[in-house]
């Protein structure tokens, strides 16, 4: 009987390991799902930084970001902005909760330059995807 306690304890610690790890991945996975929904294409950049990322996409020659914060739910200063070469930043900026952006640019072959902001953190790209 010694044995078969050991057993479901080794068990029942495996099934607790594995119900926290879903607990961890159902915090970070909003986030990502967040962004993909509200980008189309495949992502191709993540930026991160101190207080939260921008999540760069690219479907065709449109490039789009979001940033989202490390910690949702609480609203606070967030900006994302996407600028092609040559071409004007598109900025979304306020006071949110969840996401700034998404920003949506045509780049055609052109290099972007990517910035993204929450709270006092912040990150920005220098040229990419060219």
């Amino acid at each position: 009987m010694g044995q078969g306690g050991a057993g479901i304890r080794r068990r029942l610690a495996h099934g607790t390991a594995l119900l926290a790890a879903a607990g961890l991945l159902a915090v970070a996975v909003p986030q990502e799902a967040q962004a993909a929904a509200a980008c189309p294409g495949r992502k191709v950049r993540t930026l991160q930084f101190s207080t939260g990322s921008v999540l760069v996409h690219k479907r065709g020659s449109y490039v789009c970001a979001v940033t989202v914060p490390k910690n949702p739910g609480t609203k606070r200063q967030m900006s994302v902005s996407v600028q092609a070469r040559g071409g004007r930043p598109v900025v979304d900026a306020g006071r949110f909760a969840y996401r700034a952006g998404p920003v949506t640019v045509h780049v055609g072959k052109r290099c972007v330059w990517v910035m993204g902001k929450v709270s006092r953190g912040s990150v920005s790209s220098g040229w990419i995807l060219c």
